[in-house]
């Protein structure tokens, strides 16, 4: 609650700051101790020491896991912000503005991770998804910028009937939005009803989390809007949505999964094929990146897939090490003009500690051992290994990851091995030490990842 909240009064705290504060550069200095806030208030609420304690006659559930995963989203949040936070003012002449937007973003993101009404989960998506249309077309001197926030638009637009479709649905079968209730349902019959709701509901999550065959709006998307929100949108928000997904399917459809468990198998083997596949003809790591992160989310699809505490620990660890990986390849790439594969020859040269921390954030990408990456992909595949069905879905996962390794190589290739007069990239002191942190995070989880996975079993 306290995120919430604080997140929704501080996205308001921005906007009247950039009439008070007239130095662009004051914005991410607001918007650092917002963060800071946020990170205090949901310590207070994972701990037990709710300043605010209400969850508005079971609306909202303080679940130990929704609590932390909104703790790992903070924390890449003030990564984003320290080392974005100059790129992000850069885009346009309102700065407060953005920072606003993101901060009434994760206040969405919080509603989603601890719904408990499916009332609750739309109004959620819906504040993640509307203030994400702003910031898509922020750079209005770009035409591909515009032309971004219009196709996000109307397809997300269509995506939110499919889900209200979907939810109507469902409060037909069970005469409520409460996810006990719809548990029960689902449980009991085997109302048709049913059945339609988890499908639509389904069809528009995958939607949100870019899934294939729904993933069509992501490569214009993702490569027209201003890249420093791209880096945004691809990760915290990606992953903000992943675990309302999971946590619905957990909580309301887990009596039903011989229903769905199947289309789940077959939007998540989609999603790692076509992913993975056409990464590896694209000639802008930026679309490249975009590609990849539709491969990624077929493996978090897994979690939905297991629907276990297993998937719950491997969907954590995955958006720790793919949110803090992905956010340092997009601090750099924020900071390159030419966005081809060409224009990262020769960076280890010029950039030595740059080009090492970008290797160790593609490894672990790619799931190379000894990075976060690896296990993450470990746990969320143990985990559908574990419900003991569709195993060639693991191997296929197996193989895709496989394929993936050439495209985050081809970029490790360019820039050790490739003759060139790399780029200039402004880079300062602080901005190095930011990126080795991130390196330093993304290797720590891959020698220990029981260090955030244990913490769902604390106290």
């Amino acid at each position: 609650m306290n995120l919430i909240l604080f997140s929704a009064i501080w996205g308001v705290v921005m906007m009247f700051s950039g009439i008070f504060l007239n130095s662009k550069s004051a914005a991410k200095t607001v918007a650092l101790i917002g963060t800071v806030v946020l990170l205090v208030g949901n310590i207070f609420d994972l701990s037990g020491k709710m300043l605010i304690n209400s969850n508005f006659n079971g609306m909202l559930q303080y679940e130990r896991f929704g609590l932390l995963f909104l703790t790992v989203l903070v924390l890449a949040l003030i990564i984003y912000i320290l080392l974005n936070g100059k790129a992000i003012e850069a885009v346009g002449k309102h700065p407060f503005e953005y920072f606003a937007l993101i901060f009434f973003i994760m206040s969405g993101a919080g509603l989603v991770a601890l719904f408990n009404n499916l009332l609750i989960l739309f109004i959620g998506i819906e504040i993640v998804s509307i203030p994400l249309y702003i910031l898509t077309a922020a750079d209005k001197r770009n035409l591909k910028s515009n032309e971004a926030a219009l196709k996000y638009f109307l397809m997300g637009s269509f995506s939110t009937g499919i889900m209200l479709m979907g939810i109507a649905f469902l409060y037909g079968a069970a005469g409520s939005f409460q996810l006990e209730r719809l548990s029960m349902v689902a449980t009991e019959g085997t109302s048709v009803f049913v059945v339609i709701g988890i499908l639509m509901v389904m069809v528009a999550l995958a939607f949100k989390v870019s899934a294939a065959p729904f993933h069509f709006w992501t490569p214009d998307v993702y490569d027209g809007a201003p890249t420093v929100f791209t880096s945004f949108m691809a990760t915290i928000v990606k992953a903000a949505i992943f675990i309302g997904f999971l946590n619905l399917f957990i909580n309301a459809f887990a009596g039903k999964a011989e229903s769905w468990k199947l289309t789940v198998a077959i939007i998540t083997a989609l999603t790692l094929f076509i992913g993975n596949v056409t990464a590896v003809y694209q000639q802008s790591v930026k679309r490249m990146l975009a590609y990849s992160s539709i491969a990624q989310a077929g493996f978090m699809m897994f979690a939905v897939f297991a629907i276990n505490d297993m998937s719950k620990q491997g969907l954590l660890l995955y958006a720790a090490a793919y949110c803090f990986a992905t956010i340092g390849i997009f601090a750099v790439l924020v900071r390159m003009k030419d966005y081809t594969f060409d224009g990262f020859n020769g960076l280890a040269k010029k950039q030595p500690l740059v080009a090492l921390v970008l290797t160790v954030c593609l490894l672990s990408l790619a799931g190379i051992p000894l990075t976060a990456g690896f296990f993450a992909k470990y746990y969320v595949l143990a985990a559908a290994v574990k419900t003991g069905s569709y195993l060639w879905l693991v191997i296929f996962a197996v193989v895709m990851a496989a394929v993936s390794v050439y495209y985050y190589f081809r970029v490790i290739q360019a820039m050790y091995f490739k003759e060139g007069e790399a780029q200039e990239i402004e880079v300062t002191a602080p901005f190095k030490g930011l990126l080795v942190v991130v390196a330093a995070v993304v290797v720590i989880l891959g020698v220990y990842p029981r260090l955030l996975t244990d913490m769902l079993f604390m106290f």
